[in-house]
């Protein structure tokens, strides 16, 4: 393990814990994954990345982890720094550049431009990912994003859905896998702020020249949170079954579920091993 890696600042084990339990529940890592973590360089992504980082040292698991950064080409995005940081932490960055705003002007065809630049951008995910053999592309969605997606399809398509933990693309060769949804968006502000986290701010003028939909759900969600604290503890219970699309793909990756049992010892999840509860294991 390298030096830098060592100084890098520990996930709290709140986010470590709900994290684990989201990887067990839906079955999302398994061994031997090539796993490309989407990263814009935000809080959300990068606390990713640090929690994936420390499940590789503790978990029993053995996994490849890279990231990406799709640059839209908006003035203001320039996720260059990040390089050096990527490197300290011994993971491969690739970095795409594609002029979304300028395309959506043309293309988006009645779409909103964030829905046109998330559409694009998962386009060029799956493509890196053909590309270079990752075969499960790793998205930060949290909670309160799975909330107003819910209310978003509630209110303007009239359907119960929301953002999905895991599951296979159309081409059925990259599996998506969501590790944060069971945790809250201000858990990773709060990791990242404590953490000094090298954050890249959304610079997106699409988002700063008017409200969107999902800032009107974060609104409304606030407000209702701030009489009912347990909110989106029932949101979660409410959305649970609609979190994944029939059966979880592939084959059940056991080894990640458990840790092998040990002579007068009782098996114990990722969720604990995360914690960093026993020495790491090395990967070498």
């Amino acid at each position: 393990m390298r030096h830098s890696e060592r100084n890098q600042p520990k996930p709290p084990k709140s986010l470590l814990r709900l994290v684990g339990r989201a990887i067990a529940d839906f079955r999302m890592i398994g061994e031997g994954d090539r796993i490309l973590l989407g990263v814009s360089g935000g809080k959300d992504s990068l606390s990713l990345l640090h929690i994936l980082k420390h499940l590789q040292t503790y978990a029993p698991v053995r996994f490849e982890l890279a990231v990406l950064t799709v640059d839209p080409q908006v003035p203001g995005f320039d996720p260059e720094h990040l390089k050096g940081y990527y490197e300290d932490l011994g993971v491969t960055w690739f970095y795409e550049q594609q002029p979304l705003m300028d395309q959506a002007k043309e293309h988006m065809d009645g779409d909103s431009f964030c829905a046109y630049c998330s559409r694009m951008k998962r386009g060029i995910m799956y493509r890196i990912c053909r590309e270079q053999g990752y075969g499960v592309l790793a998205l930060a969605q949290h909670l309160d994003d799975l909330a107003e997606s819910l209310l978003m399809s509630l209110f303007h398509g009239g359907q119960l859905r929301t953002m999905k933990a895991h599951y296979l693309n159309n081409e059925g060769d990259v599996r998506i896998i969501r590790p944060l949804v069971y945790c809250r968006e201000r858990q990773t502000a709060d990791y990242a702020e404590r953490a000094g986290l090298p954050v890249v701010l959304d610079s997106c003028p699409a988002c700063f020249s008017m409200p969107t939909r999902r800032e009107h759900m974060k609104a409304l969600l606030a407000r209702e949170e701030a009489d009912h604290s347990h909110l989106f503890a029932n949101i979660l219970h409410a959305i649970k079954p609609i979190m994944v699309e029939g059966e979880l793909p592939g084959e059940p990756p056991a080894a990640s579920l458990r840790l092998p049992a040990s002579s007068g010892s009782r098996r114990r999840s990722v969720a604990s091993s995360m914690e960093g509860g026993r020495k790491p294991t090395s990967h070498t």
